[in-house]
């Protein structure tokens, strides 16, 4: 007897559904992407207990007649695709005919579509994949999607799926999913009986953001509109330097409006962010990546999920320049804040104002405050600032004058109008021997001199060490080690960038390799180990990698020793060059590990906290 038999209809439907529809969450998906693909312009969605009991999508888009709605329960029917060369160029979200009669196999579903010029709708009953009715319908033009008792057929499938809540927040999570990539449409959510959002069509993304996350968020992203590539463009938000998230929850990206989850997207966003995020953080992106519907290949995933990209290098490099570039605007829109004059008071009659300007170190030996550290003139002596001394007569220089009793206030007004000439903060104090306090048009800002003091050692120690060459230490024995065929082809393609990074490799046979030296700053106690693992860092941070990325980590460690600590007294003259350097960094609104710098507390949060404004 023949042990291979083919499978029922109702099977083989059952099966194929089980690859589309995982969840509630995953029938709101396919149905919104059917309405987003009709045209509609608005998305109403209806669920009760979590999407189990009732799904229903109704929207307001083209809607079909009555063959076009019965071909639509068939098996790979769709109106998106005509040949297999079509599927080399998707423009749509859907494509392979595969939504509604997966669903409609597990379900009781009802569908009533009606064209904007046809005076009669037509409506379908199907349970378990069977058609029950088929007859006229007076909906408004458009579609409207009923699913109940999902899973009903499949009690299995059924008690795998989670709480009502849980599966209510899925499905929110979905719907919010869509509203950010189409944000010329408008959604809503009606949760047993119960309005949880309803979103009018955006003009802007910002304002579909704002609609969803709030102004607060929104205050705190920057839009990125990097120069585009030959055949790569991205554009969206990110979040600035040192707003990050424990979850990747809201590290939304998007390929042609499709919303993606990718661990190739994640590692791309990370390294553009590189040394402005803490480690074990994530980003807060709004990132929408669009390119050649021919250059991705959105067939690799049942869900659709995660897609192929023809040249990943290119969107790599693409999305790593349009962050690091969006930082970079968002440091000199930052920069500006301190660096014009402050607005002169309206005049008035004089009177005498206290003194409230950062009080001189009086009556403290010269001995109990530490200097800033220098780096030298030679990568030798950049590998350890903290031994370069600076001669007695600049440490005197550094001295911050003491008041002498004849001192008149026209002279410190003169010297007040010299600052404002050049800066636009205004150093108050140092609270508890760390914090820099200063003021500046927005309000008070608090520094923190050990961060700032890393951020500015860090930059221009590797600044240093790329222009003049990585020292290198040769091993006393030289160590081969084997890697898998990619690998191998890898580092043959890359040997040039490891040898620029300070490891001294060559071939030596096929799939193995010599290592005769090493980066001196590095301590590396099994070479063929740590050389793996340099692989696959590089191999993750893709082609823009800095010659000196090896050594970055090392360099963040060497500064945070050498930079100055809490409880470090620093005088008025090296407070405000501490300023000056940290204002001058490619990052300066965090340091290298990732932490913020500066603090800025607004003027308005002020007068709220004393009761000013409420």
């Amino acid at each position: 007897m023949s042990r291979i038999r083919l499978l029922s209809e109702t099977v083989a439907s059952q099966v194929a559904a089980g690859e589309v529809v995982e969840r509630p969450a995953s029938v709101v998906k396919e149905l919104i992407e059917n309405s987003i693909d009709a045209g509609a312009r608005k998305i109403d969605t209806v669920i009760r207990r979590g999407g189990i009991s009732l799904v229903r999508v109704i929207d307001d888009g083209c809607g079909m007649d009555r063959d076009d709605a019965l071909l639509s329960l068939e098996r790979h029917a769709t109106s998106k695709i005509r040949s297999a060369s079509d599927l080399q160029a998707v423009a749509t979200l859907g494509f392979r005919g595969e939504a509604l009669p997966s669903i409609a196999s597990v379900s009781r579903f009802r569908l009533t579509t009606r064209e904007g010029d046809a005076v009669a709708g037509t409506e379908i009953v199907v349970n378990g994949g069977k058609i029950d009715i088929v007859r006229d319908g007076g909906e408004a033009p458009g579609t409207q999607v009923e699913v109940r008792s999902l899973f009903y057929n499949l009690p299995v499938r059924r008690k795998f799926l989670r709480s009502e809540n849980t599966e209510s927040r899925n499905i929110e999570h979905q719907i919010h999913l869509q509203a950010i990539g189409h944000s010329q449409i408008g959604f809503s959510l009606l949760r047993d009986d119960r309005m949880l959002f309803q979103l009018p069509p955006a003009v802007t993304l910002a304002d579909r953001i704002r609609d969803l996350y709030g102004i607060k968020l929104l205050e705190q992203l920057v839009e990125v509109n990097g120069t585009p590539s030959w055949n790569v463009r991205i554009d969206g938000f990110i979040g600035q330097a040192g707003l990050s998230r424990q979850t990747r929850a809201q590290q939304l990206a998007f390929v042609n409006g499709r919303a993606i989850e990718s661990a190739f997207l994640t590692s791309a966003i990370r390294e553009g962010y590189h040394t402005a995020l803490m480690k074990g953080q994530y980003p807060v992106t709004f990132l929408f990546i669009e390119l050649d519907p021919a250059a991705v290949d959105v067939n690799v995933h049942p869900a659709k999920r995660e897609v192929r990209f023809r040249d990943p290098n290119a969107v790599r490099e693409a999305i790593v320049h349009s962050i690091q570039q969006t930082l970079g605007r968002g440091r000199v829109a930052w920069q500006e804040k301190f660096r014009g004059p402050l607005i002169a008071p309206a005049a008035g009659p004089e009177k005498e104002a206290p003194d409230l300007k950062l009080r001189p170190e009086i009556a403290t030996p010269r001995e109990s405050h530490r200097e800033l550290p220098h780096l030298g003139p030679t990568v030798a002596g950049v590998a350890d600032p903290g031994h370069a001394r600076v001669p007695d007569t600049a440490g005197q220089a550094r001295r911050l004058p003491i008041p002498r009793a004849d001192s008149t206030d026209d002279a410190h007004a003169q010297r007040s109008q010299q600052i404002s000439a050049q800066q636009q903060f205004q150093i108050i104090g140092v609270l508890s021997k760390l914090y820099v306090l200063m003021e500046n048009a927005d309000g008070l800002v608090l520094v923190d001199q050990h961060a700032a003091h890393e951020r500015i050692l860090f930059e221009e120690l590797r600044r240093r060490m790329e222009e003049q060459g990585v020292p290198t230490q040769k091993l006393l024995l030289p160590h081969t080690f084997d890697v898998p065929p990619r690998d191998a082809d890898w580092i043959e393609r890359n040997i040039s960038i490891l040898q620029k990074m300070g490891i001294g490799i060559e071939s030596f046979g096929p799939d193995t390799f010599k290592i005769d030296s090493l980066p001196s700053f590095l301590d590396v106690s099994d070479p063929a180990q740590f050389m793996r693992k340099v692989i696959d860092d590089l191999k993750s941070a893709g082609n823009s990698t800095s010659a000196m990325r090896l050594g970055e980590e090392m360099i963040a460690m060497t500064v945070c020793r050498h930079a100055v600590k809490a409880n470090d007294p620093l005088r008025y003259p090296e407070v405000e060059k501490l300023i000056r350097d940290l204002l001058d960094c490619d990052l300066p609104y965090c340091c290298p590990h990732g932490r913020p710098t500066m603090i800025q507390i607004s003027l308005v949060e002020l007068e709220k906290k004393f009761g000013r404004k409420v």
